[in-house]
């Protein structure tokens, strides 16, 4: 339930974003706000929550991130201003933190390695059964109660996780108990990722390209400073000493990047140009999330028997495609063209996610579950904002900060082509990332 919650949100949002941009008057940078500060916040608070569930206890973090979860909704869902709109999507974040950095290390810690893959597969198809259903449902819900009933609707799926892990979920997990907590390292790591996401939105100003500069010199900072600790925030000896973990975490960084603002730029082309209303462009949307969730399943039972490698790069490639096709958009492209490209996009996608993360979980021992875990959602979010990140500094660059409108949409469609031909680049990256990682060879204790 948590792992379909999440993205029906984000995805459900993403219909009712022009009716959110329209009560509030938001330029196309101020939208892309609304997304980020949910992704940031949980990017910022995801790898000391993996590291506080490995100490405290994962049962007991991934319950209280649902309740956070809940308390965010309804701040978002009564915001009477953009600024307590934005709020409470940064604490949904780090509720999302919370769940992100405990469900797969909880899911690993019970499957033993020749169940993992089926697993974790089953679980990416909650997942994108979140994605499927957000667009369709969130569209209607927008269309019959408006835009905060998005919200509303996630309330009681919420609820019902919550009891059902605390009433069910009998065991608890903490392999690393006893150990201390970097405080030091998770402030210079909020640091520079604030300064950079906020400087990515900023630029081309002088400011922007301050913060951006500040930003990855204090995530080169933190990475030195992890190298030097006694006890890490981030165990950074499992990047070099672990090839597997390494580049499976590269390749998810490169494939997240370039596939993460589709839906965001989908919606906006179908409601602004193609003139659709939110329930049939949520229509539309739902094929490429119904590809993922039929075949995340069978591509993670795969990845058990054979080399998750050689899966995910296939996977890779596929979406590599679907990402170059989306170039060639223009205001009268045909339906057939837009979902086509979708299920392309879709099913490379799922070929990619259940085997990358088998391939990661599998690559350490049971005390790093946990930083696993939490290493793998610092890679999808990091890879998520650096995606929305991009698209704002797009939109800035082409569009300035307008809002979009009839006169502006010939440079909307520029945007929009320039974004899809830079992810694409970025997932043939991911190609090489998703190759170069070698065969799996299991730890001992895993």
């Amino acid at each position: 339930m948590s792992s379909f919650l999440t993205p029906f949100m984000g995805s459900g949002i993403n219909v009712a974003m022009p009716f959110i941009a329209k009560e509030f008057s938001l330029s196309a940078v101020a939208i892309g706000w609304v997304v980020t500060a949910y992704m940031l916040a949980a990017a910022l608070f995801l790898v000391p929550f993996g590291r506080l569930a490995d100490l405290v206890g994962r049962k007991r973090i991934f319950a209280l991130g649902i309740g956070v979860n809940i308390a965010g909704t309804a701040v978002a869902a009564l915001a009477p201003s953009v600024f307590f709109l934005i709020l409470g999507r940064a604490v949904q974040g780090v509720g999302g933190a919370m769940i992100f950095g405990t469900g797969v290390a909880i899911l690993t810690s019970v499957y033993p390695p020749g169940e993992r893959g089926r697993a974790l597969g089953l679980n990416t198809a909650a997942v994108y059964t979140g994605l499927s259903l957000g667009p369709v449902l969130g569209g209607f819900l927008v269309h019959a109660w408006g835009w905060r009933s998005v919200f509303w609707a996630t309330v009681p799926i919420a609820a019902a996780a919550l009891g059902f892990t605390l009433l069910r979920l009998k065991r608890e997990w903490a392999e690393a108990r006893g150990e201390g907590f970097d405080f030091k390292g998770s402030l210079i790591f909020g640091s520079g990722l604030v300064s950079l996401m906020y400087g990515f939105s900023r630029l081309p100003s002088v400011l922007g390209f301050m913060l951006t500069g500040a930003g990855f010199l204090a995530l080169a900072g933190f990475v030195l400073f992890e190298l030097q600790a006694k006890v890490p925030l981030l165990d950074l000896r499992l990047f070099g000493k672990n090839r597997i973990f390494a580049f499976s975490n590269l390749a998810a960084l490169f494939n997240y990047s370039a596939t993460s603002a589709v839906a965001f730029l989908m919606s906006l082309y179908l409601q602004y140009i193609k003139g659709l209303p939110p329930q049939k462009a949520g229509l539309v949307l739902v094929a490429q999330p119904i590809v993922m969730a039929l075949a995340s399943p069978f591509a993670g039972k795969l990845s058990d028997r054979s080399e998750p490698r050689l899966i995910a790069s296939f996977g890779m490639g596929l979406s590599a495609a679907g990402l170059l096709l989306f170039s060639f958009l223009r205001a009268d492209t045909g339906f057939g063209f837009i979902v086509a490209s979708l299920v392309c996009l879709g099913l490379g996608f799922g070929l990619f996610s259940s085997p990358n993360t088998n391939a990661i979980m599998s690559s350490v021992e049971k005390r790093h579950l946990g930083i696993a875990s939490a290493a793998l959602g610092t890679m999808r979010l990091s890879g998520q904002m650096l995606s929305a990140g991009i698209t704002m500094m797009i939109f800035a660059l082409v569009m300035g900060r307008e809002p979009i409108q009839p006169s502006l949409y010939p440079q909307f469609l520029r945007s929009v082509r320039i974004a899809f031909v830079f992810y694409a680049l970025l997932c043939i990256a991911g190609i090489f990332a998703s190759l170069a990682r070698g065969s799996r060879d299991r730890p001992a204790g895993a």
